[in-house]
């Protein structure tokens, strides 16, 4: 999915909200996102955060909220 971001990033970015790991994801386009591995924003609630042209938007504001 996020193949484009180098392994040793992938490692060290986290949500900036709930520092949890992000996972890749799609999201309901089909488009790959990075997701909050843990609830975060409340329960069964996770972050998704887009991919923009392979660089991960870790923006708060242009966070989507999902339920897991």
């Amino acid at each position: 999915m996020s193949d484009s971001i180098e392994p040793w990033v992938r490692e060290i970015l986290r949500c900036p909200v709930g520092r949890h790991e992000l996972v890749d994801r799609l999201n309901g386009a089909g488009e790959p996102v990075l997701e909050c591995a843990e609830d975060c924003g409340g329960p069964g609630q996770r972050r998704q955060f887009p991919i923009t042209e392979g660089i991960p938007v870790l923006l708060e504001s242009d966070a989507t909220t999902v339920t897991r």
